[in-house]
C-alpha cells in the first residue's frame, strides 16, 4: 500500500488541532491514525511500515517526532519510508530547524516539498534528530517555562539549572573524532554537554546546524560561575560564539559517562532518560525528510 499516513497526537497543543488535521490530510487523501498515550507512536509506526505506507508523518511535539523516528529504526525502515512533520507542539525545535514553521507549510511541503536525506543521532541503542543534553536535574525540566524552551530550545533546560543549582556533580567526559587516533579530542569534566544534529546551541535558539556532514555540533559548559546568570543578557553572551566557558567543536562521537558514577539525566529530543554512562554517534544521511524552504543544506555557523 503506497501512500501516506499522518500518526497524530491529539494532545499536543492543547489538543486544539484536530479538526484542522483531519479535514486537511482528508483533503490530501492522509490516512490518520492517532497515538493517545506515550509510546503509542513507535507501535503506529511499525504497523504502518508494515501496512506499506512510503510517508509517514508526526503530528505533534518534538516526542511525538522522537518516538516515531525510534519506530522507523526499529523495524529497520529508513531505507524504504520517508518522513515528515506537522508541527503541533510547544516548542517544535526540530521542525523549526528544517523550515516547517504551521501547518499550512508543512502539508504543502508533504504535498510537493523537497526531500533531503540527513543525517540521525544515536545514543547507545536509541535514534534522535535534533539534539541530546546532558547535565539536567530533575527540577530544571519541571521549572522550565515553556516560553523559555520555545525562544532557546533545549539550552533552555541547561539555563534553568544553572540558576538553580548550587552544587554541581561533574560529568567526565570524552569527545572523540572518529578519526581513527589514539588521543581524544576532549576530555575532563563539563556542568553539562549539549549535542546537536538538527540545532547549534547559540544564544538564538532557533540555530540549525548542518544535519548532512555526518557530524554534531558540540558544546560543553566548563565552568560559570552562578552570579554571572541572573539575567537573560548575560546568558546571551554565554552562549555567544567567544565565550570563555563553553568550548565548541565537531564531532562524530561523543562519549559522556558520571563523574560520581550515579545515574545523569539525558533528554533526546526533550525526553528524558538516565543513564550512568552514553555514546552518541551520528549515523550519516539515514533519515529521507520533508523540509521546508527555510532549510540550508550547508547552513554558516552563528
Amino acid at each position: 500500500m503506497a501512500g501516506t499516513v499522518i500518526i497524530y497526537n491529539p494532545q499536543s497543543g492543547g489538543g486544539s488541532h484536530a479538526d484542522k488535521v483531519e479535514d486537511r490530510a482528508d483533503l490530501s487523501g492522509y490516512a490518520v491514525e492517532r497515538s493517545e498515550r506515550a509510546g503509542e507512536a513507535v507501535l503506529l509506526t511499525r504497523e504502518a511500515i508494515e501496512a506499506g505506507y512510503e510517508t509517514i508523518v508526526a503530528a505533534g511535539g518534538d516526542g511525538t517526532v522522537n518516538e516515531v523516528v525510534q519506530g522507523l529504526d526499529r523495524a529497520d525502515a529508513f531505507d524504504d519510508v520517508t518522513f515528515g512533520i506537522l508541527p503541533l507542539g510547544t516548542g517544535n525545535n526540530f521542525a523549526k530547524q528544517i523550515g516547517i514553521t504551521d501547518l499550512e507549510t508543512a502539508f504543502a511541503a508533504l504535498d510537493d516539498g523537497t526531500r533531503r536525506t540527513v543525517d540521525i543521532g544515536m545514543a547507545t541503542d536509541r535514534p534522535f534528530v535534533n539534539s541530546c543534553v546532558a547535565g539536567l536535574t530533575a527540577a530544571s525540566v519541571s521549572e522550565t517555562s515553556s516560553a523559555l524552551k520555545s525562544r532557546i530550545g533545549g539550552a533552555a533546560y541547561v539555563l534553568t539549572t544553572l540558576r538553580t543549582v548550587t552544587e554541581f556533580e561533574p560529568l567526565r567526559l570524552t569527545v572523540d573524532d572518529a578519526s581513527g587516533g589514539d588521543t581524544p579530542t576532549w576530555r575532563g569534566e563539563a556542568l553539562c554537554v549539549m549535542v546537536g544534529n538538527g540545532r547549534q546551541f547559540a544564544a538564538d535558539g532557533t540555530t540549525q546546524a548542518n544535519m548532512e556532514d555526518g557530524r554534531f555540533e558540540v558544546a560543553i559548559v566548563k565552568d560559570v560561575p552562578k552570579f554571572d546568570l541572573m539575567s537573560d543578557a548575560v546568558f546571551e553572551r554565554l552562549f555567544g560564539r567567544d565565550s570563555p566557558h563553553i568550548d565548541r567543536f565537531r564531532a562524530e562521537s561523543v562519549d559522556i559517562e558520571s563523574g560520581s558514577g550515579d545515574p545523569v539525566r539525558f533528554t533526546l529530543d526533550g525526553e528524558i532518560i538516565e543513564r550512568r554512562d552514553i555514546a552518541l554517534s551520528v549515523r550519516p544521511r539515514t533519515l529521507r525528510l520533508v523540509v521546508g524552504e527555510g532549510y540550508d543544506p550547508e547552513p554558516m555557523d552563528p
